[in-house]
């Protein structure tokens, strides 16, 4: 019996390039996984040309046709639904998704945030990070939640602040581990491998104490360890 593959929704504001990640990684087969739709607040944004150029199906709904917040969730939303998705993926999406939206998806949706969460949530987390004088930066897949940035986090990738480091050198340096990060984590959830359960990430079976670290060989590997 063919198992059907596992469903991604993938909700971008930019260039795509975390989406282009992730259709490499499939093209590759080291991800079980199809991308059912691309859906976006910016229809001239690299991603839908991304999704349109691979035939992927796409919506991009502009907020200012909409009355407010709300009423843009929900047709948006309302379009992720119809591909019946087993996980939403939010790869550069820029907007702060409504309560009610959350809830409805709740344990299907992550985040990839561009700071090793809890610091720096929100944006500008680049410029952030070298203003706060830190040795270390990062990227953070968390689940989301109501409050900005503040879900679980599954797992990071961290990089070394260096001397005369701007926010965009910053941010070009992590690219290539967010893409890699992204990857293994959907990769993992995709083979039950790690499961979101009462607002709490297990991995393998066991209860994560610390997120988990993607190493030099861009596997995941446990931090401080265990619960």
């Amino acid at each position: 019996m063919t198992q059907t593959p596992y469903r991604l929704a993938v909700l971008a504001s930019g260039r795509g390039s975390n989406l282009q990640a992730l259709l490499d990684a499939i093209a590759a087969g080291a991800l079980p996984a199809r991308v059912a739709g691309v859906f976006s607040d910016k229809p001239a944004c690299g991603a839908i040309a991304i999704a349109r150029e691979n035939g992927l199906h796409h919506v991009a709904l502009r907020p200012r046709d909409f009355a407010d917040r709300a009423a843009h969730d929900d047709a948006l939303f309302s379009a992720v639904a119809d591909v019946q998705p087993d996980l939403i993926v939010c790869a550069g999406y820029l907007r702060i998704i409504t309560e009610a939206t959350v809830r409805r998806f709740e344990d299907r949706m992550i985040n990839l945030h561009p700071s090793l969460l809890p610091r720096h949530k929100g944006l500008d987390t680049h410029a952030a990070a070298l203003a706060a004088g830190d040795a270390e930066h990062g990227a953070s897949v968390h689940a989301v939640v109501p409050a900005l940035d503040d879900g679980p986090v599954l797992a990071q990738a961290r990089i070394p602040v260096l001397a005369g480091d701007t926010p965009d050198a910053l941010a070009g340096r992590l690219r290539p581990r967010e893409h890699a990060l992204l990857v293994a984590c959907v990769d993992a959830i995709a083979r039950g491998r790690a499961r979101l359960r009462d607002g709490c990430w297990a991995f393998d079976g066991r209860a994560l104490a610390a997120p988990l670290r993607l190493g030099d060989d861009d596997a995941l590997h446990a931090g401080a360890g265990h619960a």
